[in-house]
């Protein structure tokens, strides 16, 4: 699954902002972030935190260990 920042991800939100464009719904700040928040519900699309052990932070800052 592609997460933000990806390019998939990347690629994904521009065709969105410019469908939502063309449908003349939003400006081109208002389009680029409904883009980015219609992907953000998705659960498709939405991040899925550190794949590591590393990347959850040091040890002694850690959530429920």
């Amino acid at each position: 699954m592609p997460e933000p920042g990806s390019k998939k991800y990347d690629i994904h939100r521009a065709r969105t902002r410019k469908n939502i464009e063309d449908q003349g719904a939003a400006s081109d700040k208002g389009a680029n972030e409904e883009a980015n928040a219609k992907l953000q519900e998705s659960p498709e699309w939405r991040s899925r935190g550190p794949r590591t052990e590393r990347g959850r932070g040091p040890k002694g800052e850690r959530r429920g260990e």
